[in-house]
């Protein structure tokens, strides 16, 4: 199956079980407020890979005008019912054609760590692309080197990863033009054996 197929179709069956994981309690919700501090008042984000929309899509969408794109259809559906004001789109996040200078603000929750690394560089150009003079991003990456992993038993389902490790992302991320507020190394909530690079980003004006 195509690596993309792979990861569409392990979230469209374990959505709801997914879901059931990420709530307010994640570390992951600590960066929200640094990052939205950032962004101007009622500024636009997009959450690039936004899943069920809890609990991240949700809290942004207490204070911003929220686009969310997802691969899962059915991520796409939860989403829609957990958080309606946002809005929500069926994208594979490499081939997103939202106009030059769009949003205020990026949020990318592993979503990344699902794309073959082969295309993240040109993704991460195509959301620099995006993202207003001064606009900011948070991204959670790969923090080791994989080529490709293929796991068969993701809540019962099969899941594709890949990704560079931490110092080859911080570079590829400063050769674009992104200037780092900071980078850290998160335990991921749903397996603590895992790190990924988590790095807060904004859009340098000198690029």
């Amino acid at each position: 199956m195509d690596r993309k197929n792979i990861v569409r179709e392990g979230y469209n069956k374990v959505a709801s079980q997914y879901l059931a994981m990420r709530n307010e309690d994640l570390e992951e919700m600590s960066y929200l407020p640094e990052f939205c501090s950032l962004l101007p008042e009622g500024g636009r984000v997009l959450d690039a890979g936004c899943g069920g929309g809890i609990p991240f899509t949700k809290y942004l969408s207490d204070a911003f005008e929220v686009i969310g794109i997802d691969i899962s259809e059915t991520q796409i559906k939860l989403a829609k019912k957990n958080v309606p004001k946002a809005q929500f789109f069926i994208k594979d996040m490499t081939q997103l054609d939202f106009p030059d200078n769009y949003f205020d603000g990026i949020l990318a929750y592993y979503s990344i760590i699902h794309i073959p690394r082969e295309e993240q560089e040109g993704l991460f150009k195509n959301l620099f692309r995006m993202l207003k003079p001064n606009g900011v991003a948070l991204f959670s990456l790969h923090s080791t080197d994989d080529p490709e992993t293929i796991y068969n038993d993701f809540f019962g389902e099969e899941m594709f990863w890949s990704g560079f490790d931490a110092e080859t992302n911080l570079d590829i991320l400063k050769k674009i033009g992104f200037k780092i507020i900071w980078s850290k190394f998160v335990s991921d909530s749903l397996s603590e054996d895992s790190n990924h690079l988590f790095v807060l980003l904004q859009k340098s004006l000198q690029k």
